[in-house]
Protein backbone atom coordinates (compact mmCIF):
# COMPACT_ATOMS: atom_id res chain seq x y z
CA UNK A 1 0.00 0.00 0.00
CA UNK A 2 2.82 2.35 0.89
CA UNK A 3 4.57 1.43 -2.39
CA UNK A 4 1.44 2.21 -4.40
CA UNK A 5 1.05 5.61 -2.77
CA UNK A 6 4.74 6.34 -3.45
CA UNK A 7 4.36 5.39 -7.09
CA UNK A 8 1.35 7.68 -7.53
CA UNK A 9 3.30 10.50 -5.93
CA UNK A 10 6.24 10.02 -8.27
CA UNK A 11 3.91 9.95 -11.29
CA UNK A 12 2.22 13.21 -10.27
CA UNK A 13 5.59 14.82 -9.72
CA UNK A 14 6.83 13.75 -13.19
CA UNK A 15 3.61 15.01 -14.82
CA UNK A 16 3.93 18.39 -13.14
CA UNK A 17 7.57 18.63 -14.14
CA UNK A 18 6.71 17.75 -17.77
CA UNK A 19 3.93 20.36 -17.86
CA UNK A 20 6.28 23.00 -16.50
CA UNK A 21 8.85 22.12 -19.16
CA UNK A 22 6.25 22.47 -21.91
CA UNK A 23 5.25 25.89 -20.55
CA UNK A 24 8.87 27.07 -20.53
CA UNK A 25 9.82 25.52 -23.94
CA UNK A 26 7.24 25.83 -26.76
CA UNK A 27 9.36 23.70 -29.10
CA UNK A 28 9.33 20.86 -26.65
CA UNK A 29 5.61 21.15 -26.55
CA UNK A 30 5.48 20.88 -30.32
CA UNK A 31 7.40 17.64 -30.11
CA UNK A 32 4.34 16.07 -28.53
CA UNK A 33 2.82 16.26 -32.01
CA UNK A 34 5.19 13.53 -33.25
CA UNK A 35 8.48 11.75 -32.75
CA UNK A 36 11.68 13.26 -34.10
CA UNK A 37 12.73 11.57 -37.34
CA UNK A 38 15.92 12.00 -39.37
CA UNK A 39 15.21 12.98 -42.97
CA UNK A 40 17.22 13.80 -46.07
CA UNK A 41 16.19 15.96 -48.98
CA UNK A 42 15.89 14.64 -52.51
CA UNK A 43 18.63 16.59 -54.29
CA UNK A 44 20.28 16.92 -57.66
CA UNK A 45 24.02 16.58 -58.05
CA UNK A 46 26.80 14.72 -59.86
CA UNK A 47 26.85 10.93 -59.59
CA UNK A 48 29.33 8.36 -60.88
CA UNK A 49 29.20 4.60 -61.08
CA UNK A 50 32.75 3.27 -60.92
CA UNK A 51 34.46 -0.09 -60.50
CA UNK A 52 37.84 -0.51 -58.80
CA UNK A 53 39.96 -3.42 -60.05
CA UNK A 54 43.50 -4.48 -59.21
CA UNK A 55 45.80 -4.85 -62.20
CA UNK A 56 49.43 -4.80 -63.23
CA UNK A 57 51.54 -3.26 -65.96
CA UNK A 58 52.95 -5.46 -68.72
CA UNK A 59 55.33 -4.63 -71.58
CA UNK A 60 53.59 -3.64 -74.79
CA UNK A 61 55.62 -6.35 -76.51
CA UNK A 62 57.59 -9.11 -74.80
CA UNK A 63 59.33 -11.83 -76.83
CA UNK A 64 61.96 -14.53 -76.53
CA UNK A 65 64.56 -14.15 -79.27
CA UNK A 66 65.60 -17.59 -80.59
CA UNK A 67 68.15 -18.68 -83.15
CA UNK A 68 66.71 -19.78 -86.49
CA UNK A 69 69.61 -22.21 -86.98
CA UNK A 70 71.60 -24.29 -84.52
CA UNK A 71 75.18 -23.25 -83.84
CA UNK A 72 77.70 -21.87 -81.39
CA UNK A 73 77.58 -18.33 -80.03
CA UNK A 74 80.56 -16.64 -81.68
CA UNK A 75 79.88 -13.25 -80.10
CA UNK A 76 77.09 -11.83 -77.93
CA UNK A 77 76.88 -8.05 -77.71
CA UNK A 78 74.15 -7.37 -75.12
CA UNK A 79 73.39 -8.10 -71.50
CA UNK A 80 70.47 -7.68 -69.10
CA UNK A 81 69.30 -4.07 -68.89
CA UNK A 82 70.76 -2.97 -72.22
CA UNK A 83 68.48 -0.83 -74.37
CA UNK A 84 68.46 -1.94 -78.02
CA UNK A 85 67.08 -0.64 -81.30
CA UNK A 86 65.10 -2.62 -83.83
CA UNK A 87 67.48 -4.37 -86.25
CA UNK A 88 70.47 -4.08 -83.90
CA UNK A 89 72.76 -7.13 -83.84
CA UNK A 90 72.44 -8.97 -80.54
CA UNK A 91 74.65 -11.99 -81.22
CA UNK A 92 76.46 -13.82 -84.03
CA UNK A 93 76.45 -17.61 -84.46
CA UNK A 94 79.16 -19.81 -85.92
CA UNK A 95 77.79 -22.65 -88.09
CA UNK A 96 80.68 -24.31 -90.04
CA UNK A 97 78.50 -26.84 -91.87
CA UNK A 98 76.20 -24.09 -93.10
CA UNK A 99 79.16 -22.22 -94.58
CA UNK A 100 80.21 -25.41 -96.41
CA UNK A 101 76.69 -25.91 -97.74
CA UNK A 102 76.62 -22.33 -99.02
CA UNK A 103 79.96 -22.85 -100.77
CA UNK A 104 78.58 -26.00 -102.40
CA UNK A 105 75.47 -24.15 -103.51
CA UNK A 106 77.60 -21.39 -105.06
CA UNK A 107 79.55 -24.05 -106.99
CA UNK A 108 76.31 -25.62 -108.27
CA UNK A 109 75.16 -22.24 -109.56
CA UNK A 110 78.44 -21.71 -111.41
CA UNK A 111 78.29 -25.21 -112.90
CA UNK A 112 74.69 -24.72 -114.03
CA UNK A 113 75.62 -21.47 -115.75
CA UNK A 114 78.52 -23.13 -117.56
CA UNK A 115 76.20 -25.94 -118.64
CA UNK A 116 73.79 -23.37 -120.08
CA UNK A 117 76.58 -21.77 -122.09
CA UNK A 118 77.61 -25.19 -123.47
CA UNK A 119 74.04 -26.05 -124.39
CA UNK A 120 73.59 -22.66 -126.04
CA UNK A 121 76.61 -23.48 -128.25
CA UNK A 122 75.11 -26.87 -129.13
CA UNK A 123 71.86 -25.17 -130.14
CA UNK A 124 73.72 -22.73 -132.38
CA UNK A 125 75.68 -25.58 -134.04
CA UNK A 126 72.52 -27.59 -134.56
CA UNK A 127 70.71 -24.61 -136.04
CA UNK A 128 73.64 -23.92 -138.42
CA UNK A 129 73.77 -27.55 -139.55
CA UNK A 130 70.03 -27.56 -140.05
CA UNK A 131 70.16 -24.35 -142.09
CA UNK A 132 72.86 -25.81 -144.37
CA UNK A 133 71.04 -29.11 -144.79
CA UNK A 134 67.75 -27.36 -145.46
CA UNK A 135 69.32 -25.12 -148.14
CA UNK A 136 70.93 -28.10 -149.84
CA UNK A 137 67.66 -29.99 -149.85
CA UNK A 138 65.75 -27.08 -151.32
CA UNK A 139 68.31 -26.55 -154.12
CA UNK A 140 68.28 -30.21 -155.12
CA UNK A 141 64.51 -30.27 -155.17
CA UNK A 142 64.34 -27.16 -157.35
CA UNK A 143 66.93 -28.55 -159.78
CA UNK A 144 65.11 -31.89 -159.96
CA UNK A 145 61.81 -30.17 -160.68
CA UNK A 146 63.26 -27.84 -163.34
CA UNK A 147 64.96 -30.61 -165.34
CA UNK A 148 63.98 -34.21 -164.97
CA UNK A 149 66.88 -36.59 -164.54
CA UNK A 150 69.42 -33.87 -163.77
CA UNK A 151 69.56 -34.92 -160.09
CA UNK A 152 69.14 -38.48 -158.99
CA UNK A 153 66.10 -39.08 -156.80
CA UNK A 154 68.32 -40.81 -154.27
CA UNK A 155 70.27 -37.60 -153.74
CA UNK A 156 67.02 -35.66 -153.23
CA UNK A 157 65.81 -38.22 -150.68
CA UNK A 158 69.13 -38.15 -148.83
CA UNK A 159 69.01 -34.34 -148.67
CA UNK A 160 65.47 -34.39 -147.27
CA UNK A 161 66.49 -36.96 -144.66
CA UNK A 162 69.47 -34.85 -143.68
CA UNK A 163 67.20 -31.80 -143.37
CA UNK A 164 64.83 -33.64 -141.03
CA UNK A 165 67.73 -35.06 -139.01
CA UNK A 166 69.30 -31.64 -138.39
CA UNK A 167 65.89 -30.22 -137.49
CA UNK A 168 65.54 -32.94 -134.84
CA UNK A 169 69.01 -32.14 -133.56
CA UNK A 170 67.94 -28.50 -133.11
CA UNK A 171 64.93 -29.58 -131.05
CA UNK A 172 67.11 -31.88 -128.96
CA UNK A 173 69.66 -29.10 -128.32
CA UNK A 174 66.90 -26.68 -127.34
CA UNK A 175 65.47 -29.26 -124.90
CA UNK A 176 68.91 -29.74 -123.36
CA UNK A 177 69.26 -25.96 -123.01
CA UNK A 178 65.87 -25.77 -121.28
CA UNK A 179 66.91 -28.53 -118.86
CA UNK A 180 70.13 -26.68 -118.09
CA UNK A 181 68.17 -23.49 -117.39
CA UNK A 182 65.93 -25.40 -114.98
CA UNK A 183 69.02 -26.78 -113.24
CA UNK A 184 70.27 -23.20 -112.86
CA UNK A 185 66.96 -22.15 -111.31
CA UNK A 186 67.15 -25.03 -108.83
CA UNK A 187 70.77 -24.27 -107.99
CA UNK A 188 69.96 -20.57 -107.62
CA UNK A 189 67.05 -21.34 -105.27
CA UNK A 190 69.29 -23.65 -103.26
CA UNK A 191 71.92 -20.95 -103.02
CA UNK A 192 69.36 -18.38 -101.86
CA UNK A 193 68.11 -20.78 -99.20
CA UNK A 194 71.57 -21.33 -97.74
CA UNK A 195 72.35 -17.64 -98.07
CA UNK A 196 69.18 -16.81 -96.10
CA UNK A 197 70.08 -19.40 -93.48
CA UNK A 198 73.53 -17.84 -93.26
CA UNK A 199 71.89 -14.46 -92.61
CA UNK A 200 70.11 -16.08 -89.64
CA UNK A 201 73.48 -16.52 -87.95
CA UNK A 202 73.15 -12.83 -87.09
CA UNK A 203 70.57 -12.47 -84.29
CA UNK A 204 68.88 -9.05 -84.41
CA UNK A 205 66.42 -7.18 -82.18
CA UNK A 206 62.85 -7.32 -83.55
CA UNK A 207 61.92 -3.90 -82.07
CA UNK A 208 63.15 -1.14 -79.77
CA UNK A 209 63.25 -2.37 -76.20
CA UNK A 210 65.31 -3.53 -73.26
CA UNK A 211 66.98 -6.89 -72.64
CA UNK A 212 65.24 -8.48 -69.65
CA UNK A 213 66.97 -11.87 -69.74
CA UNK A 214 70.12 -13.42 -71.25
CA UNK A 215 70.39 -17.19 -71.42
CA UNK A 216 73.57 -17.78 -73.46
CA UNK A 217 77.23 -16.77 -73.40
CA UNK A 218 80.04 -16.83 -75.93
CA UNK A 219 80.70 -20.44 -76.96
CA UNK A 220 77.28 -21.72 -75.94
CA UNK A 221 75.63 -24.22 -78.26
CA UNK A 222 72.09 -23.13 -79.07
CA UNK A 223 69.41 -25.17 -80.77
CA UNK A 224 67.25 -23.90 -83.59
CA UNK A 225 64.07 -22.26 -82.33
CA UNK A 226 62.06 -24.04 -85.03
CA UNK A 227 63.10 -27.50 -83.86
CA UNK A 228 60.18 -29.44 -82.42
CA UNK A 229 62.34 -32.29 -81.11
CA UNK A 230 64.24 -30.16 -78.60
CA UNK A 231 63.47 -27.59 -75.99
CA UNK A 232 65.27 -24.65 -77.59
CA UNK A 233 66.27 -21.95 -75.11
CA UNK A 234 65.96 -18.31 -76.10
CA UNK A 235 69.23 -16.41 -76.42
CA UNK A 236 67.73 -13.24 -74.91
CA UNK A 237 64.35 -11.85 -73.95
CA UNK A 238 63.37 -8.36 -75.08
CA UNK A 239 60.52 -6.20 -73.79
CA UNK A 240 59.16 -2.95 -75.18
CA UNK A 241 58.78 -0.72 -72.14
CA UNK A 242 58.45 2.70 -73.77
CA UNK A 243 54.77 1.80 -73.91
CA UNK A 244 53.05 -0.40 -71.33
CA UNK A 245 49.80 -2.30 -71.18
CA UNK A 246 47.69 -2.24 -68.04
CA UNK A 247 45.79 -5.53 -68.03
CA UNK A 248 42.55 -5.67 -66.04
CA UNK A 249 40.31 -8.70 -65.38
CA UNK A 250 36.85 -7.14 -65.71
CA UNK A 251 34.15 -9.28 -64.05
CA UNK A 252 31.30 -10.77 -66.07
CA UNK A 253 28.68 -8.60 -64.34
CA UNK A 254 29.89 -5.37 -65.95
CA UNK A 255 31.78 -6.67 -69.01
CA UNK A 256 29.03 -5.47 -71.35
CA UNK A 257 29.43 -1.91 -70.02
CA UNK A 258 33.06 -1.59 -71.14
CA UNK A 259 33.62 0.48 -74.28
CA UNK A 260 36.66 1.70 -76.17
CA UNK A 261 37.75 5.10 -74.93
CA UNK A 262 36.13 4.78 -71.49
CA UNK A 263 38.05 6.97 -68.99
CA UNK A 264 40.25 5.20 -66.47
CA UNK A 265 41.84 6.50 -63.28
CA UNK A 266 44.85 4.48 -62.11
CA UNK A 267 46.56 4.67 -58.73
CA UNK A 268 50.12 3.33 -58.87
CA UNK A 269 50.77 2.21 -55.33
CA UNK A 270 54.55 1.97 -55.63
CA UNK A 271 54.77 5.60 -56.81
CA UNK A 272 51.84 6.89 -54.75
CA UNK A 273 50.69 8.62 -57.92
CA UNK A 274 47.46 8.82 -59.91
CA UNK A 275 47.48 8.70 -63.71
CA UNK A 276 44.64 8.72 -66.21
CA UNK A 277 44.05 6.79 -69.40
CA UNK A 278 41.42 5.30 -71.68
CA UNK A 279 40.36 1.76 -72.53
CA UNK A 280 42.45 0.74 -75.56
CA UNK A 281 41.12 -2.75 -76.26
CA UNK A 282 39.25 -5.64 -74.69
CA UNK A 283 38.89 -9.33 -75.46
CA UNK A 284 35.12 -9.19 -76.06
CA UNK A 285 34.92 -12.70 -74.59
CA UNK A 286 35.06 -14.17 -71.10
CA UNK A 287 37.70 -16.46 -69.66
CA UNK A 288 35.93 -19.74 -68.94
CA UNK A 289 37.75 -20.34 -65.65
CA UNK A 290 37.72 -16.86 -64.11
CA UNK A 291 34.57 -15.48 -65.80
CA UNK A 292 36.39 -12.24 -66.48
CA UNK A 293 37.11 -10.28 -69.65
CA UNK A 294 40.68 -9.12 -70.24
CA UNK A 295 40.73 -5.36 -70.77
CA UNK A 296 43.83 -3.31 -71.64
CA UNK A 297 44.81 0.33 -71.25
CA UNK A 298 47.95 1.65 -72.97
CA UNK A 299 50.25 4.11 -71.21
CA UNK A 300 53.14 6.09 -72.65
CA UNK A 301 56.27 5.29 -70.64
CA UNK A 302 59.03 7.05 -72.55
CA UNK A 303 60.14 8.71 -69.31
CA UNK A 304 60.62 5.26 -67.73
CA UNK A 305 58.76 6.04 -64.51
CA UNK A 306 56.51 3.00 -64.76
CA UNK A 307 57.97 -0.49 -64.42
CA UNK A 308 56.50 -3.66 -65.83
CA UNK A 309 54.92 -5.71 -63.04
CA UNK A 310 53.84 -2.74 -60.89
CA UNK A 311 50.45 -3.29 -59.28
CA UNK A 312 47.69 -0.71 -59.57
CA UNK A 313 44.21 0.07 -58.36
CA UNK A 314 42.23 1.05 -61.41
CA UNK A 315 38.92 2.89 -61.28
CA UNK A 316 36.75 2.32 -64.35
CA UNK A 317 34.05 4.91 -65.04
CA UNK A 318 30.95 2.89 -65.92
CA UNK A 319 28.41 5.73 -65.94
CA UNK A 320 28.14 9.41 -65.03
CA UNK A 321 25.21 11.75 -64.39
CA UNK A 322 26.01 15.46 -63.89
CA UNK A 323 22.53 16.35 -62.52
CA UNK A 324 21.13 13.14 -61.05
CA UNK A 325 18.11 13.24 -58.68
CA UNK A 326 19.13 11.01 -55.78
CA UNK A 327 18.46 9.90 -52.21
CA UNK A 328 20.67 8.17 -49.62
CA UNK A 329 20.84 4.40 -49.98
CA UNK A 330 19.48 3.88 -46.44
CA UNK A 331 16.27 5.65 -47.41
CA UNK A 332 15.26 2.91 -49.86
CA UNK A 333 13.64 -0.39 -48.91
CA UNK A 334 13.37 -3.37 -51.25
CA UNK A 335 10.47 -5.80 -51.30
CA UNK A 336 10.79 -8.15 -54.24
CA UNK A 337 10.73 -5.98 -57.34
CA UNK A 338 9.31 -3.00 -55.49
CA UNK A 339 11.41 -0.12 -54.16
CA UNK A 340 9.86 2.23 -51.61
CA UNK A 341 10.77 5.21 -49.46
CA UNK A 342 9.03 6.85 -46.50
CA UNK A 343 8.15 10.37 -47.62
CA UNK A 344 7.53 13.14 -45.04
CA UNK A 345 4.69 15.24 -46.43
CA UNK A 346 4.39 19.03 -46.04
CA UNK A 347 2.01 18.24 -43.14
CA UNK A 348 4.83 16.25 -41.47
CA UNK A 349 3.10 12.91 -41.84
CA UNK A 350 4.60 9.64 -43.07
CA UNK A 351 3.68 8.42 -46.57
CA UNK A 352 5.07 5.28 -48.19
CA UNK A 353 5.98 6.03 -51.80
CA UNK A 354 7.03 3.64 -54.60
CA UNK A 355 10.06 4.80 -56.60
CA UNK A 356 11.94 3.71 -59.70
CA UNK A 357 15.70 3.72 -59.30
CA UNK A 358 18.61 4.24 -61.70
CA UNK A 359 22.34 4.37 -61.19
CA UNK A 360 23.75 3.49 -57.78
CA UNK A 361 26.81 5.05 -56.17
CA UNK A 362 28.59 4.28 -52.92
CA UNK A 363 26.20 6.25 -50.68
CA UNK A 364 23.32 7.45 -52.87
CA UNK A 365 21.05 6.05 -55.53
CA UNK A 366 19.45 7.82 -58.48
CA UNK A 367 15.65 8.24 -58.43
CA UNK A 368 14.17 8.05 -61.92
CA UNK A 369 10.51 8.33 -60.93
CA UNK A 370 8.38 8.74 -57.79
CA UNK A 371 10.01 11.74 -56.15
CA UNK A 372 10.85 15.34 -56.98
CA UNK A 373 13.62 17.65 -55.93
CA UNK A 374 13.13 19.01 -52.40
CA UNK A 375 11.06 16.08 -51.10
CA UNK A 376 12.02 14.76 -47.68
CA UNK A 377 12.58 11.06 -47.06
CA UNK A 378 13.17 9.15 -43.84
CA UNK A 379 16.63 7.72 -43.32
CA UNK A 380 17.64 5.17 -40.74
CA UNK A 381 15.32 2.63 -39.07
CA UNK A 382 12.01 2.56 -40.96
CA UNK A 383 10.30 -0.16 -38.92
CA UNK A 384 9.26 2.21 -36.12
CA UNK A 385 7.18 4.45 -38.42
CA UNK A 386 3.85 3.74 -40.07
CA UNK A 387 1.64 5.29 -42.74
CA UNK A 388 0.02 8.59 -41.69
CA UNK A 389 2.04 8.96 -38.49
CA UNK A 390 2.75 12.51 -37.36
CA UNK A 391 6.48 13.20 -37.05
CA UNK A 392 8.86 16.02 -36.36
CA UNK A 393 11.49 15.92 -39.22
CA UNK A 394 15.13 16.74 -38.52
CA UNK A 395 17.12 17.28 -41.71
CA UNK A 396 20.52 15.60 -42.20
CA UNK A 397 23.53 17.22 -43.87
CA UNK A 398 23.16 17.89 -47.63
CA UNK A 399 24.75 15.60 -50.18
CA UNK A 400 28.17 15.98 -51.81
CA UNK A 401 29.31 14.48 -55.08
CA UNK A 402 28.94 10.71 -55.11
CA UNK A 403 31.54 8.83 -57.05
CA UNK A 404 31.15 5.43 -55.52
CA UNK A 405 31.04 2.01 -57.05
CA UNK A 406 31.76 -1.61 -56.38
CA UNK A 407 35.17 -3.06 -55.69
Amino acid sequence: MVAAIAAVGVGVWLWLGHAATEADDPQHGAASDGVVVAVAKVERGPMENTLTIAGEFKPFQDVDVHAKVAGYIKKIYVDVGDHVKGGQTLAVLEVPELAAELTGADAQVRRARQEIRREQGDVQRAESAHAAAHSMCMRLKQASEQQKGLVAQQEVDDAQAKDLETEAQVSSAQAALSAAQQQLEMADANQKQFSAMTDYTRIVAPFDGVVTARNADTGSLVAAGTSSSSQAIAIVRIAEISKLRLVLPVPESIAAQIHLGDPVKVKVQALNQDITGKVSRFADSLDIETRTMETEIDFDNRDGKLISGMYTETQLMLAERPHALSVPLEAVAENGNDRTVLLVTPQNTIEQRKVRLGMQGSSRVEVVAGLKEGDRVVIGNRSQYHQGEKVQPKEAAPMGSDGGGAN
